[in-house]
């Protein structure tokens, strides 16, 4: 089925990324196979102290989905859904790991509703053999030696091991 410019469905999937890990992946990958476009919306995160730099951040997504052509990683700032507006995109796609991740993002899936009823959200359940990663847990491990090459993509791994490396 072939679409006209005007009728491509574009979804974003949003997060801080710090790092990337092959969960995220693994959603977006999916995500890229569902929609014509995928754009990664790299958050600021103002409320958070960053291992990287939003720059680093957004090149490292970029770089893990290099062989994703409809796949894009782009900084953002503010409300997902003044984000998504601005891209015209029609779909959030988020993640979801566990009850507690549904139930936080059924919250904010309703709150992005209320914002922006012409939006929609998309849950992807994270497959079983990444279910168990996280930013956090990914760069604790990094940081007190482990190895972490199972959790992350090869770009990721390199930029998490040069972090680690300047840090001690």
């Amino acid at each position: 089925m072939s679409r006209s410019a005007d009728t491509l469905v574009t979804a974003v999937y949003s997060g801080t990324f710090d790092p990337l890990t092959l969960g995220h992946e693994d959603a977006i990958r999916r995500a890229a196979k569902m929609f014509d476009r995928v754009i990664i919306a790299v958050a600021v995160a103002h409320h958070k102290k960053t291992l990287f730099s939003l720059d680093e951040r957004v090149a490292l997504a970029q770089a893990a989905l290099a062989d994703c052509p409809n796949v894009k990683a782009l900084p953002f700032d503010g409300l997902i859904v003044e984000f998504v507006r601005a891209q015209h995109a029609q779909v959030i796609v988020r993640g979801l790991r566990s009850v507690t991740d549904y139930d936080y993002e059924t919250q904010m899936s309703g709150m992005n509703r209320h914002l922006a009823p012409e939006i929609d959200t998309v849950f992807l359940h994270t497959s079983a053999g990444v279910q168990h990663i996280s930013s956090t847990l990914v760069r604790e491990i990094a940081k007190l030696g482990g190895d972490v090459s199972g959790l992350v993509s090869a770009p990721v791994l390199n930029a998490l091991q040069g972090k680690v490396a300047t840090q001690h």
